[in-house]
């Protein structure tokens, strides 16, 4: 497993600008990792944001750029107790609670009935 320090961030570059997360490296490390080793490999250049939700999130992160796409593999799931408010960043699933692969969602208000029901991973 990677190991992360308490600075561990990840810089998006978007077409308006540029969104910094801070990886929750304490609350879901399995997904962290798995984040950042699609990201090392250049998976998410050139990706959309193929769902965009006012005031409820922005969805990015599939390769075929509707929502149906992912890496081929998905990451168990790590629920926990960080609430879904602007600016978190969660990975987006099926009906599975463990189908995440490479979709994430950022929040863009409070969803706080998303909490303990999708992982989130960064701020």
């Amino acid at each position: 497993m990677t190991t992360f320090s308490p600075e561990s961030r990840a810089v998006l570059k978007t077409s308006l600008g540029d969104l910094s997360f801070e990886f929750l490296t304490e609350k879901a490390p399995r997904t962290c990792e798995h984040f950042v080793r699609l990201a090392r490999q250049g998976f998410y250049e050139g990706l959309t944001f193929h769902r965009v939700i006012k005031d409820f999130m922005v969805q990015g992160g599939c390769p075929k750029g509707d929502g149906t796409g992912g890496p081929g593999f998905t990451v168990r799931a790590e629920f926990n107790d960080t609430p879904h408010v602007r600016g978190v960043v969660s990975m987006a699933r099926g009906n599975d609670p463990h189908s995440a692969g490479s979709q994430f969602f950022i929040c863009q208000g409070e969803a706080r009935y998303l909490d303990s029901r999708y992982t989130a991973f960064a701020r």
